[in-house]
């Protein structure tokens, strides 16, 4: 019975999420209502002590991460920058390549820091002028905005300042950095399969004879390439962004060395040291000093187009970023919520049937991710359910930390985008596209980026290769 309460915990807010409810609201519904069926007394003192307490613990730590992201993607998007990248690409790689052109103006976006929600809206109305031009069906396109959006530049390659690569840095001592040559390893796997996917998809349908299509919704107006800021700086902000994270997750621990504590006698208001672990922040600080030097350069080099826009545009951004990472977070509790019910030590037992370390992981991760629809999302769950499971498994194993964030960094990013995740409604909303039309291609990444963990873990067993 008890394994049935988690069960049904987690279909409900499966449920929800797919209905297009809240998960800020329906995770702690979701998870109390489990601890009501077990014991009712305990329902407030877990709200508080471990729901809340898990919820505000997260928020505290990546927030920042959130707001800088969101802060980044939008002026960059109100300086013309994206665009101006997006044109570039077109104009270099050529409109007879058009899935690449999309993927990889998608991935330097993301791996530049910027959301893929806002990359979602920046390259849709290039991405559909080109596909016009080409006569390449539309509904082929969210396949591609996918591909370079949501699979190897969000938690793959390795650096790249997306949230799914900085969450497990607090729990296994990590950087952004870690396990390099798999996270290029597994990106090239994903790159290559995909586009190889991608094309195929594009020669069977023009061979029928089916254009771009015809009686389609949200259209967008057709794209004004003239006065656009020099691809080149355009790019740069995300050259630096990226530069100043690799820097800085250097740098840092040479500064502050492996703690630092703020004492009475430097600030007086302190009662008592405030003593901060650096090796557990050095990611965090590193993507966070590295995103706020891009705002400050797209500024300071595009003032002019981002000045009149610059309060309206910021203020949507924050309203963003609050969104996803109340949302994360509230998954967050709820993971910690069901990490407590006695059902999941059931769980619990099962996944340690799993005898490896790295498969038992990737498992967990994937399977959580793709029940609640969110990568950092089923990610934070089971993190905060099974991260000392996942450690002590490593270390038995003489696995280094690095592979083992490397590992569950990508499985987490493997079956979040079944139906009800929220970048996918959200692509299919902007594109003006149904599940129906368009979710085959979508979900064929969603199985290209599952199968590329375990040929990493593959890699990893036969080389060696961190």
């Amino acid at each position: 019975m008890s394994f049935v309460i988690v069960l049904a915990a987690l279909a409900f807010l499966m449920f929800a999420a797919y209905r297009g409810y809240s998960v800020i609201l329906f995770a702690p519904i979701a998870a109390l209502g489990a601890v009501l069926l077990v014991d009712p007394a305990a329902v407030a003192p877990v709200f508080t002590g471990i729901f809340m307490e898990k919820m505000v613990g997260f928020v505290k730590l990546y927030f920042p991460v959130f707001l800088l992201g969101a802060v980044f993607g939008k002026v960059i998007e109100l300086s013309g920058f994206s665009e101006s990248i997006v044109a570039a690409a077109i104009r270099y790689i050529g409109r007879s390549r058009a899935n690449a052109v999309i993927v990889a103006v998608c991935a330097l976006l993301t791996y530049g820091g910027v959301s893929l929600f806002v990359v979602v809206f920046a390259v849709y109305p290039f991405a559909a002028e080109l596909y016009r031009q080409s006569n390449i069906p539309k509904r082929l396109m969210p396949g591609a905005i996918a591909l370079g959006a949501f699979s190897f530049t969000m938690d793959s390659l390795p650096g790249t300042p997306q949230i799914q690569n900085i969450i497990p840095t607090t729990f296994f001592k990590t950087t952004s950095w870690a396990a390099p040559a798999l996270g290029v390893i597994g990106s090239l796997f994903i790159i290559v399969v995909g586009l190889t996917y991608l094309e195929w998809r594009r020669r069977a349908a023009m061979a029928t004879g089916e254009g771009y299509g015809t009686e389609l919704v949200n259209e967008p107006e057709r794209v004004e390439s003239t006065h656009l800021p020099h691809p080149l700086l355009a790019v740069a902000p995300l050259v630096l962004v990226g530069v100043a994270n690799f820097v800085l997750t250097r740098w840092i621990p040479d500064v502050y060395g492996t703690s630092y504590t703020v004492a009475p006698d430097i600030l007086p208001g302190v009662h008592t040291p405030v003593t901060t672990t650096i090796k557990s922040v050095v990611a965090i600080w590193a993507v966070e000093g590295a995103l706020l030097l891009g705002i400050v350069m797209v500024v300071l080099t595009a003032f002019g187009r981002v000045r009149e826009r610059f309060a309206v545009g910021t203020k949507a951004a924050v309203a963003g970023a609050l969104l996803a990472s109340l949302n994360t977070a509230s998954e967050y509790g709820f993971g910690g919520v069901i990490a407590a019910l006695p059902g999941f030590l059931v769980v619990g037992d099962a996944l340690k049937s799993i005898p490896n370390p790295l498969v038992n992981a990737a498992v967990s991760v994937s399977s959580l991710a793709g029940i609640t629809g969110s990568a950092s999302g089923g990610m934070s769950i089971a993190l905060a359910a099974m991260s000392d499971v996942f450690i002590k498994g490593a270390e038995a194993a003489h696995i280094p930390m690095e592979v083992l964030h490397r590992v569950v960094a990508m499985a987490s990013g493997g079956m979040d985008t079944l139906p009800h995740n929220g970048a996918v409604i959200t692509l299919l909303a902007v594109t003006g596209l149904t599940h129906r039309q368009s979710y085959r291609d979508i979900f064929a990444v969603t199985v290209i980026k599952t199968l590329a963990v375990f040929f990493v873990i593959a890699v990893y067993y036969t080389t060696g290769l961190v």
